[in-house]
């Protein structure tokens, strides 16, 4: 418990503690940097705050994951070469002085078990925890969307991180039992309810992402070079948000072809995404898998961010009873796989799979069975 690790670190308990969640994204793959749509969830593991206030202007932050203890002081926040783990709190913190906000000094310490460089948003649940700790322990009132800005403006600004809003906007205001379907150009979002007699299942391929950074910029050129292609054809397009599937299927043959499939999986999975909800708020969990089976096909063929590892992983899931979907979540080349799986299924499920990985690749990944939960600021 992190309380005990403050108590341990500090002398003394903490006065308040915050949680903010993983999360694992149901479809809408590489869509969020392209203004379109995403139906993540938050899930029940998480980045836990606790700390308290101190009298001057010094910030002591303990890691309860690396076993480390830093200090920065509020008046010349600087980045941290070597313990880097720090500098989503020093960025948050930085950002929020920046904008008017006035810090007291504290003592934190932090900690979770979201696992790292896996695609389930541990760097989102640490920065959104650091903004949604100082909103609490100081009351300052901040409007959540603003909170998840911030926190997104660490990771890209201070971190050095290209990245979407998408995780940072579901751990700040996911909801338990449901997803959340966010327009990732105006914000706008609502919850979407999972049914009941459903599990989330994560497996975690246990390859690190050594190439999801780089590849991620790439995919991010190539998506804003198709843009100015089809923006030169006289259409108004500023992202591929704009392109309708019958603007991309005219232009197959008459465009670069890497270009081309790069931005028929945004159209494509965007039109998946708008679909899933609507089948998702109907209940018709099975057109939801299908939707699912079809965004890793897209992103393995289309996209080329899949590899071996997760490829198998889907291919084992969808061979186990109870398996309504399977695909790749996450920027891609490692990390995990997301299936939907009945509840009844999911040990059994979760056994075989790693089974099965563990045989056909000799690698043993790990497989958490999930439950959509509350956001940092639903549950704070």
């Amino acid at each position: 418990m992190i309380e005990q690790a403050f108590q341990q670190t500090f002398g003394s308990p903490p006065e308040i503690v915050v949680r903010a969640p993983g999360r694992v994204n149901l479809i809408g793959e590489h869509t969020d940097y392209n203004d379109g749509f995403v139906l993540p969830a938050a899930i029940d593991r998480a980045i836990t705050y606790a700390g308290r206030r101190r009298a001057d202007r010094r910030v002591r932050v303990h890691s309860d994951n690396y076993k480390a203890t830093v200090e920065f002081d509020l008046d010349d926040i600087q980045k941290d070469r070597e313990n880097t783990w720090s500098n989503f709190l020093r960025g948050v913190s930085k950002f929020l002085e920046a904008d008017g906000h006035r810090l007291t000094g504290a003592d934190i310490a932090f900690g979770g078990d979201v696992p790292r460089e896996a695609g389930l948003s541990s760097s989102a649940a640490v920065e959104v925890g650091a903004t949604a700790f100082w909103n609490k322990l100081l009351n300052l009132g901040l409007d959540p969307v603003y909170i998840v800005k911030l926190s997104r403006r660490t990771e890209n600004e201070f971190v050095g991180v290209p990245c979407g809003i998408m995780d940072q906007f579901i751990s700040a205001l996911g909801r338990r039992d449901h997803a959340l379907f966010l327009d990732c150009r105006d914000l706008t979002y609502r919850h979407v309810p999972l049914r009941a007699g459903v599990k989330i299942v994560v497996c975690n391929s246990g390859v690190k992402r050594a190439l999801a950074q780089s590849e991620y910029e790439v995919r991010l050129k190539q998506c804003r070079e198709a843009v100015k292609w089809i923006a030169a054809t006289e259409r108004v397009v500023n992202s591929l948000r704009d392109v309708q599937p019958s603007d991309i299927e005219a232009a197959r043959g008459r465009m670069d072809n890497l270009l081309w499939r790069r931005a028929h999986h945004v159209v494509s999975e965007n039109e998946r995404t708008l679909e899933a909800v609507t089948v998702l708020q109907a209940g018709d969990l099975e057109r939801f898998g299908e939707l699912m089976n079809q965004s890793h096909e897209s992103l393995r063929d289309d996209y080329e961010v899949s590899s071996k590892e997760l490829d198998t992983l889907v291919e084992l899931a969808r061979q186990q009873p109870g398996v309504l979907g399977a695909r790749m979540t996450g920027a891609g080349f490692g990390g995990c796989t997301v299936n939907l799986v009945r509840a009844d299924a999911a040990d059994s499920f979760a056994q075989v799979v790693g089974e099965g990985y563990e045989k056909a690749l000799g690698l043993k990944g790990e497989i958490y069975v999930c439950q959509a939960s509350d956001g940092a600021l639903v549950s704070a």
